[in-house]
């Protein structure tokens, strides 16, 4: 590796909530969420029925992540197996850790996005046996969320996932106002949104579930009793009027709970997750918590690390842990550049690039001690 004076070297980024599928409609003009899936989301998936469109899309998907510097990403695929392929098979060819799955969708949806508990179950369980532990590659258990899956198909996927140890568990919590009452209509029996989870064994080590934007504090205490992780989506929650994520409360001492960042693409606005963190900087100080760079860098790297159970493997540059690392450009830009020079320390040189910092910032990745990235000099 050639010496790079003037760089700051970290480790590589952890996007703990991702759709691959959607990289297609990032920027599509939405409303609120409900709306946004209807009117976007499921036309677009159908599309990757395709093993060809799949294939096309996870390459440009791929290039997006390693040039903002993303190295590990919690990646919803489509309900159909065939995304699946293509989303590892690209990452085999990148050398990157990965993590994936089919979604579980059972109803609530247009007909041809659906499976049913059993085909989502054998469908899992065949890419499980493919794909998990494969290189660098690991399976998460996908249901999208609670409105589109039966009782029947959560409780396939509990089974699944307590037959199937090491794997993750990924989905959707209370993103949304109207999502939680239609959860409400759907589960009376249950106690709140976290409970239908919960009763179906979908909660514990390496489930992540995206957004918890409005997450009650019995809730939150239940998600920290279990070590369950949060992705905290700020771009994608702000695009969707979906609300502001307390970090805070997510990291009360009595209650801490594991917090990683999500682009959320393609709600989400940017695959950056510098760009992210400036959008996490700006709720919490809505919410009156100033977060510093530390914490910033936190969530993104080791935070994210060990969200995801894989902090002795990935998050930071601890001798032993797999390569994957960023080499970040405080110049990259003319007022970037003047801004950074100013800077009286450490600290204050990370918030710069927190919060002026996009894709241009990120001179280089590497993912297992290989060069995958180069920025391409003007």
């Amino acid at each position: 590796m050639a010496h790079l004076p003037g760089s700051v070297i970290c480790p590589g980024f952890i996007d703990t909530h991702v759709h691959y599928v959607q990289t297609g409609i990032i920027g599509a003009f939405g409303s609120q969420l409900i709306d946004w899936l209807n009117h976007y989301t499921f036309i677009e998936e159908q599309r990757f029925s395709d093993a060809g469109h799949a294939a096309d899309v996870a390459r440009v998907y791929f290039d997006e992540l390693l040039r903002n510097g993303t190295t590990t990403a919690v990646t919803f695929c489509a309900v159909y197996p065939e995304s699946v392929d293509a989303f590892f098979e690209e990452s085999e060819r990148r050398g990157t850790r990965m993590i994936g799955g089919k979604v579980l969708m059972d109803r609530n949806a247009p007909d041809a996005l659906l499976d049913t508990a059993q085909t989502g179950y054998d469908d899992s369980k065949a890419l499980i046996e493919k794909w998990h532990g494969t290189g660098r590659q690991l399976y998460a258990i996908t249901p999208r969320f609670a409105p589109t899956s039966t009782p029947e198909q959560l409780e396939a996927a509990g089974a699944l996932w307590k037959e199937h140890p090491g794997t993750f568990m990924h989905t959707h919590v209370s993103e949304n106002l109207g999502e939680i009452q239609w959860v409400r209509s759907l589960f009376p029996d249950r106690k709140g949104y976290l409970d239908v989870y919960d009763h179906y064994g979908l909660l514990g080590r390496r489930s992540v579930l995206a957004h918890g934007v409005h997450l009650t504090a019995s809730e939150r205490r239940r998600v920290s009793e279990t070590q369950t992780a949060i992705a905290h989506c700020p771009t994608s929650n702000l695009f969707l009027g979906s609300g502001l994520f307390h970090v805070h409360d997510a990291k009360d001492a009595k209650h801490p709970v594991h917090v990683g960042l999500g682009t959320d693409i393609g709600a989400g606005t940017s695959f950056s997750l510098l760009a992210t963190m400036n959008e996490a900087y700006k709720v919490a100080e809505l919410l009156s918590y100033p977060m510093n760079s530390l914490k910033s860098f936190y969530l993104a790297t080791l935070g994210g690390a060990r969200a995801l159970d894989l902090d002795d493997k990935i998050g930071s540059l601890e001798v032993g842990k797999e390569a994957d690392f960023v080499v970040l450009d405080p110049a990259a830009t003319p007022l970037l550049s003047y801004r950074s020079s100013r800077a009286e320390s450490t600290e204050e040189l990370l918030f710069v690039l927190s919060i002026m910092s996009d894709d241009r910032t990120v001179a280089a990745t590497y993912s297992g001690g290989r060069l995958v990235h180069a920025r391409k000099e003007s």
